[in-house]
């Protein structure tokens, strides 16, 4: 008993000292599943690339400042609430669309500000 204690106790100190932890989280309804890291959310839309393209650019706007936007290389750079946040749009398949939102504020992680836009995102792309 003692032993599978000790092997529980190094595991979980090992995750916690590596810094690349992802949890995998069921989402409510529509959504689906998502990943969060440290400081990025992301998962996958079953959707058109322009259309979620189209959807993050909207989002972003409407919740702060779009910085810059490169669709042929599928980035949003935008300010929001004081931080920084990088919204990625990837094509995975032909039906299938990636998207990963991440936010950082004074170089510390706001995991909360990306998964807020996330799931606008998400749940416009899946009205």
């Amino acid at each position: 008993m003692n032993r599978v204690k000790s092997l529980l106790g190094i595991s979980l100190l090992a995750v916690c000292l590596s810094g690349c932890v992802y949890l995998a989280i069921g989402g409510a309804g529509a959504l689906g599943g998502y990943i969060i890291s440290p400081d990025t959310v992301e998962g996958l839309a079953e959707s058109d690339t322009g259309q979620v393209w189209d959807t993050a650019v909207e989002v972003v706007s409407i919740m702060g400042l779009v910085e810059s936007k490169n669709e042929a290389g599928g980035v949003i750079k935008a300010r929001i609430s004081g931080a920084s946040v990088t919204v990625m749009v990837l094509k995975m398949s032909s039906s299938s669309v990636k998207l990963g939102v991440k936010a950082r504020k004074h170089y510390l992680p706001k995991i909360s500000l990306a998964q807020d836009v996330f799931v606008k995102i998400m749940s416009r792309v899946n009205e």
